[in-house]
């Protein structure tokens, strides 16, 4: 597993690069996971930014599943978690924030279970009540977005 956060970590200036020459469209979604008694899940990636916290997610193609499958399917290899596909809310935004025109859907679910299984994409994870338990860490720009949503 460490093999491929290193991986991970030198791979990405080259994909940001081609992200930003090529600029493709791609479809992207976040997870904002909850807990019944309040908290939330934020991950750092161990590849771009590993200070930053952030929402767990990735990528995903439209013709093979829809944003909510895929937010399953993310949680589901990055964490361990499993989280029904049903039971995610939308908000959509579209950004060229990393170089490429990202169709970006942020979901928010509700899940029983927190003993997280991380994979090599994720350095860190945490469940907290509020952003003051994360220090003075930058934080993502949709995290930020998904929780005054």
């Amino acid at each position: 597993m460490r093999f491929r956060a290193v991986l991970l970590r030198v791979g990405s200036p080259f994909a940001q690069l081609w992200f930003r020459v090529r600029k493709p469209t791609t479809y992207g979604v976040k997870a904002l996971l909850r807990q019944a008694d309040g908290r939330f899940l934020v991950v750092r990636h161990s590849y771009a930014d590993t200070r930053r916290w952030a929402l767990p997610g990735g990528g995903y193609k439209p013709a093979r599943e829809t944003p909510a499958q895929a937010a399953a399917r993310e949680v589901h290899e990055e964490l361990g978690l499993v989280v029904s596909a049903d039971a995610f809310t939308v908000l959509t935004t579209l950004t060229t924030l990393e170089g490429k025109h990202d169709t970006l859907t942020i979901l928010a679910a509700f899940v029983e279970d927190d003993a997280l299984r991380l994979s090599a994409e994720i350095a860190e994870a945490r469940w907290v009540k509020d952003l003051q338990e994360l220090g003075d860490a930058p934080l993502s720009k949709w995290l930020l977005l998904a929780l005054v949503e």
